[in-house]
């Protein structure tokens, strides 16, 4: 509801794969934040409303995730409302998509139709499945793995920060190759780049907007991680015999 400032992250277990989830701020005042959390991810699901169409958010967003080559998949919303209007909204939206200079490929965009409050999705605005499986699939179909090497040093680039009144400040971020556990001995390269030696308290990934504690987490995963006072966004948690940013 309203406006989102912070982004917020999930992730769901369908199948054998794990689909991470990163609801982004739209707000162009939340640019530099939106930036960061592309650079996460792989895809993006573009949801519009089955009534109102693109808002102006819509288009904030959008632009930067086209100009980063990413691909779309579009949902529309909300598609139970009397007023719906699904036709008028997709139509909206390829012209938006070709306004904002978007390559044929991304302008060929798949579209799920949802009634998210009640979990279900469908490919037609009037055939609904009773789950939200046609959206996972369109997912796993139309979204890359994410470009990871699970055999290199650990790096991870800090995108968020949460706060628990536990562990204190915790960094949030996409393990981009390698692993990390608790205890695990690191190295922190802050905007100087200057290495500064750190230990890793706990590690979680996470699921239904909650963290779960692992024991160890690997490159692809979008990752939280403890124990690193001092953190900041921006900051890289590397390796410490061989530190890079």
């Amino acid at each position: 509801r309203g406006i989102t400032i912070t982004a917020k992250n999930t992730a769901v277990v369908y199948g054998d794969t794990t689909i991470n989830l990163v609801d982004t701020p739209g707000h162009a005042d939340f640019g530099s934040e939106v930036e960061r959390i592309l650079n996460m991810v792989d895809g993006v699901l573009l949801l519009v409303d089955a009534v109102e169409g693109p808002m102006p958010q819509t288009r904030f967003v959008l632009r930067h995730a086209l100009q980063q080559g990413l691909m779309a998949i579009l949902v529309v919303n909300k598609i139970d409302r009397p007023a719906a209007r699904p036709d008028w909204v997709t139509s909206e939206t390829l012209d938006l998509f070709l306004e904002l200079g978007a390559s044929d490929e991304q302008a060929d965009f798949p579209i799920v139709y949802t009634q998210a409050l009640a979990g279900r999705a469908g490919f037609e605005h009037t055939d609904l499945a009773d789950d939200l499986s046609p959206l996972f699939d369109t997912i796993l179909e139309k979204v890359p793995p994410p470009d990871v090497d699970p055999d290199g040093p650990p790096q991870l680039l800090v995108t968020t920060l949460q706060y628990s009144s536990y562990v204190g400040k915790i960094a949030v971020g996409r393990l981009g190759s390698g692993r990390l556990k608790p205890g695990q001995a690191v190295a922190v390269i802050d905007g100087s780049d200057e290495p500064c030696d750190a230990r890793i308290g706990e590690v979680y990934t996470f699921q239904n907007l909650e963290r779960v504690s692992q024991d160890v987490v690997y490159a692809g995963s979008i990752v939280a991680v403890s124990g690193i006072e001092g953190i900041g966004i921006g900051d890289t948690i590397t390796d410490p015999e061989n530190p890079r940013p």
